[in-house]
């Protein structure tokens, strides 16, 4: 306890007086974990839309317009008896015209322009959620799509799993870029602790004469980056809880609609603790590589050379 007692001390006077110096690193580590951030606001808002959709998933059967009654009941048959099925509902083509003047009204002149009744009946099935784990679900839609008075078969499945596939490639995109940024932000720290290494020459030259253990000369570098990390991330929580309020305040309805009447959601407090963490480690490894400079080597290498007779 006295070791980290007294390297936090350390640490927060050498973070005092380099704080000019020390505002950079911050900013690096800040705008790292911001982008990280961004990447886990967008992406978990994403995955939880994608789970309420494949939740709900829907497939729909649509009939072709001469279908017999007998057509329609060999569908209804089959829907009945498989596992994949939920529930299903009936729609007329009468009742798929009103749902799209109710739905669409702005498009009301242009359904008023429809000679006849352009939308065919389907049969509307929600799928058991055990189904697209197992593959069954796909199985029903070729088999819909055999049977005689089937005009076509929509599946959610097809374009959840397109969406996935973009959620997928941005966060690995963006867990790249991130990861680069940590690392130009863990160099700015280890660069600023350097300074604060050298400002303390003499007095670890004596701290090493005399015998001190090796965690009271390292530690206070480690808890100097370690300091500079915390305050990063918690900056980048602020620039986005502010981006996220603001968002909130002008494009929340619009932002309601894009995602089918789900609330957009900063992260929850489990994401936030990991970016804290995230941004202490990188200010402590920032720490860590300036301290190594401070064993009997480094120490050694920062004693100027005696010159040449």
């Amino acid at each position: 306890m006295r070791v980290l007692d007294y390297a936090f001390r350390q640490g927060v006077a050498s973070l005092w007086r380099s704080r000019g110096s020390a505002a950079f690193a911050v900013l690096a580590i800040a705008l790292a974990i911001t982008v990280l951030g961004a990447l886990l606001l967008v992406t978990w808002n994403g995955e939880q839309l994608l789970i309420r959709w494949t939740s709900a998933a829907e497939l729909s059967v649509f009939l072709a317009d001469d279908a017999s009654s007998d057509q329609r009941g060999a569908v209804e048959a089959i829907l009945d008896r498989s596992d994949v099925v939920g529930a299903r509902e009936y729609v007329s083509k009468a009742e798929a015209l009103a749902r799209f003047r109710r739905e669409f009204a702005e498009l009301e002149a242009l359904a008023a322009g429809f000679e006849g009744n352009p939308f065919p009946a389907s049969i509307e099935v929600r799928v058991a959620p055990s189904a697209e784990r197992d593959g069954s679900a796909g199985s029903l839609v070729q088999e819909m799509l055999q049977l005689p008075g089937v005009a076509d078969v929509r599946y959610d499945s097809e374009w959840i799993a397109r969406l996935g596939s973009v959620l997928g490639t941005l966060r690995l995109g963006g867990l790249a870029l991130a990861f680069l940024m940590a690392a130009a932000a863990a160099l700015t720290v280890a660069a600023v602790v350097r300074l604060g290494l050298h400002a303390r020459r003499a007095e670890l030259e004596v701290m090493e004469l005399v015998g001190a253990p090796m965690a009271y000369i390292r530690g206070p570098f480690v808890a100097e980056g370690f300091l500079q990390g915390g305050l990063g991330a918690a900056v980048a929580l602020v620039l986005l809880w502010t981006a996220y309020a603001v968002a909130q305040q002008w494009w929340g309805a619009g932002l309601r609609a894009v995602l089918d009447g789900q609330a957009f959601e900063f992260l929850p407090a489990r994401l936030c603790a990991y970016l804290l963490v995230g941004g202490m480690s990188v200010g402590s490894l920032g720490g860590f590589s300036a301290a190594l400079r401070a064993t009997d080597a480094g120490t050694a290498s920062l004693t100027p050379a005696e010159p040449a007779d």
